[in-house]
């Protein structure tokens, strides 16, 4: 039987209470579905953390609660520097898993109660699971209680899952803005490596991109595209300009994505397009679905890519700023797809010219893709296409590549190292 609240605090203390009041692990969703109004609440009174570890997976630029803090502590598998004082004290635990290998982890981990925040109940009693599919069903298909927030402010989505609110042990409605993520504009040197990118893209391609300025610059250099179809982790704002460009295909499905990651205004263009389908992380990101995608472009960044041609896309130095993600999925599957293009792709140097991302050999402990996994390097000099190529010539590929001034310092480093193999 669902039990209803007025308030989300007396729906979480019976959920408490439930749980007989002991240390728990409990399930607080990322993306869209984070429940800030719950994070408010935690911050308003300490003690609602007291014997409570989280276990989520919060999006660096996205989800910018650190639940770790509000909590005992937490479990999640991104990392952001914005938690970084809460994982250096011990508090935050990171889990390296790529997204396909989170969903196992999420549905096998110990947790003793969820959270899950969707829009309110239809009047067949269903609840849209509005803009974040990811990992819903991971925790509802469990055997675990699970606390229903209804939250008006959250879109019906034509064309997400949705569950009944019987599935809920105890809801309360909030009125709370989702989460949102703006990944700013682009810039030139962004703009330089989307148009080597775009080369290499053909009308009717799939595309699956991550976060950050890049997918908005390669959104923006691939609107003269057509019948274009997405499959991705997430979508952003920079779809909008494809599709008001007339680039993306028709029919359900073309735009299958795991969550809508954005503006208010995304949400609503997405609510009620028939295109629109937002699927679990096992049909976005499991291998048996991306390697069958005919001519899939898996267009990803990193930090830096070594003449090996693998890849670090998790630390600065010694400083951890994200995680492994979705990108070896990605990666893997579209090098197996029909036609697919698995691309890496990133700026030769930093913006102020100082760092190269092209280099010799990857600090230690910091390969987050390997080299049997990157098809495609692209920078703004062009594209280095991998596949097939021999030891010497996958060296002499990323060189090609790299800013000019960089190229005979590389060439003398690998000479070096040649040696030493």
């Amino acid at each position: 039987m669902t039990i209803r609240f007025s308030s989300l605090k007396n729906a979480y203390q019976a959920m408490r209470s439930h749980t007989g009041g002991r240390a728990i692990r409990l399930y607080i969703p990322g993306a869209a579905a984070e429940p800030l109004a719950l994070a408010d609440d935690m911050a308003q009174d300490p003690e609602m953390g007291r014997g409570v570890t989280c276990v989520g997976v919060w999006i660096p630029g996205m989800n910018a609660t650190d639940w770790a803090s509000l909590c005992d502590g937490a479990q999640t598998t991104f990392a952001t520097p914005a938690w970084s004082t809460s994982r250096r004290s011990g508090r935050l635990k990171i889990l390296p898993l790529a997204y396909s290998q989170t969903w196992d982890w999420i549905s096998r981990t110990p947790i003793d109660a969820a959270i899950v925040q969707v829009s309110p109940p239809d009047a067949r009693g269903l609840c849209s699971y509005s803009l974040t599919a990811d990992f819903t069903d991971a925790v509802l298909n469990r055997d675990v209680p699970v606390l229903g927030l209804l939250n008006p402010m959250l879109p019906i989505v034509r064309g997400a899952p949705s569950v009944s609110i019987d599935r809920f042990q105890w809801v309360a409605e909030v009125a709370h803005p989702p989460a949102t993520y703006d990944a700013g504009g682009d810039d030139a040197l962004s703009r330089a490596v989307a148009a080597q990118v775009a080369r290499l893209i053909d009308d009717g391609f799939a595309l699956q991109t991550g976060i950050g300025k890049l997918p908005v610059a390669i959104m923006d250099a691939l609107k003269d595209r057509r019948g274009l179809r997405i499959h991705s982790g997430m979508v952003a704002d920079s779809l909008i300009s494809l599709i008001d460009a007339g680039a993306i295909a028709s029919g359900e499905g073309a735009i299958t994505a795991g969550a809508i990651m954005g503006s208010p205004t995304l949400g609503r263009r997405l609510a009620d397009d028939p295109r629109v389908r937002l699927v679990s992380v096992p049909d976005t990101h499991g291998y048996g679905v991306v390697s069958r995608i005919p001519g899939l472009a898996a267009v990803n960044s990193a930090l830096e890519v070594d003449l090996f041609g693998q890849a670090n896309a998790e630390r600065t130095g010694a400083r951890l700023v994200s995680s492994v993600g979705g990108l070896g999925d990605f990666l893997r599957g579209a090098g197996a797809a029909p036609g697919g293009l698995p691309i890496v792709a990133l700026p030769s140097e930093t913006a102020n010219g100082k760092i190269s991302k092209i280099v010799p050999l990857l600090s230690p402990g910091v390969v987050t893709v390997g080299r049997t996994e990157i098809g495609i390097v692209v920078t703004e000099h062009g594209a280095a296409d991998l596949r097939g190529l021999d030891t010497d010539a996958r060296a002499e590929a990323l060189i090609a590549i790299a800013a000019p001034i960089r190229r005979d310092e590389l060439a003398q480093a690998w000479a070096e190292l040649r040696a030493q193999l």
